[in-house]
């Protein structure tokens, strides 16, 4: 499948920005699931003052704003050709160990919810138990935009029993590393049926499999990655791999609007079909 995307994001201010710092972690790369075709990340009101690779192996860009911009927008926007493979993201691979990825962060924590989690999943083998988890989390944690934000930890949302993509896969991976398993959270976009435009990138965990590698599992959606998804950025959390992230200093009040449009690419052949 070929899928086009846009990825805007607008940042208004009510006075000058006395100075911001922001990372954008914007640029998708390409991987066994999924081809790059063309990719590109502009920014205006803003200066890009380095680029770089972290070390998840992430492409960032650092914009810095100051003086007297009351908009910055930045567009993300490109062609990738994505594959299904059942959420088998393959080996690992790059400079972090495998080990780092049990590490407990402030969005994974565990507690008594997390724990009472795991100890209600069946006995099975690691993928078994890894697809009850998905299952669980999603039964468990109604889909609800709004009622989190980006703080919010697993535990608490596993308490409200509400949340975003972000709480699922956090609570996915905070479960998982309760087992003893390594997990990782993934940023991205997805091509959602009947529905072009959407207000947020999307999220989902891989945990790591002895013989398969890193697997995908969305507990919002209850489904491994197929060729919908679009990966751009992992980490250990929310915190490593959100599409923009940063600080600002002064006193302007900031406003963020974002759009997110993914569609499947029309072909010649397809247009051709339709006309």
């Amino acid at each position: 499948m070929q899928l086009t995307i846009t990825h805007v994001s607008e940042y208004r201010y009510d006075a000058p920005v006395h100075y911001a710092l922001q990372r954008l972690r914007l640029t998708p790369v390409s991987s066994v699931c999924q081809t790059v075709r063309n990719w590109d990340v502009s920014v205006d009101g803003a200066s890009v003052e380095v680029s770089y690779s972290d070390h998840f192996g992430n492409p960032v860009h650092l914009v810095s704003t100051e003086g007297d911009s009351h908009l910055v927008r930045v567009v993300a926007s490109g062609v990738v050709d994505t594959e299904d493979k059942a959420g088998v993201f393959g080996m690992h691979q790059g400079f972090v160990p495998l080990w780092l990825y049990l590490r407990e962060t402030p969005s994974t924590k565990p507690g008594k919810h997390l724990g009472d989690l795991v100890r209600g999943l069946a006995p099975g083998d690691d993928l078994a138990r890894m697809h009850a988890l998905m299952k669980t989390v999603h039964d468990t944690v109604t889909y609800k935009p709004g009622a989190t934000d980006a703080d919010t930890t697993a535990e608490k949302a596993l308490e409200a029993g509400e949340g975003v993509c972000q709480d699922h896969t956090h609570i996915m991976i905070g479960a998982a590393r309760l087992l003893g398993i390594p997990a990782r959270y993934v940023s991205g976009y997805l091509l959602m049926d009947g529905q072009r435009e959407q207000t947020a990138s999307h999220a989902w965990a891989e945990t790591f499999l002895p013989g398969l590698g890193w697997v995908g599992f969305d507990a919002a959606n209850d489904v491994c990655p197929d060729e919908r998804y679009v990966r751009l950025a992992n980490g250990l959390s929310y915190a490593d791999a959100a599409p923009i992230s940063g600080m600002r200093l002064g006193q302007s009040e900031e406003t963020l609007d974002v759009t997110v449009s993914v569609e499947e690419t029309q072909t010649q052949s397809q247009s051709q079909s339709q006309s």
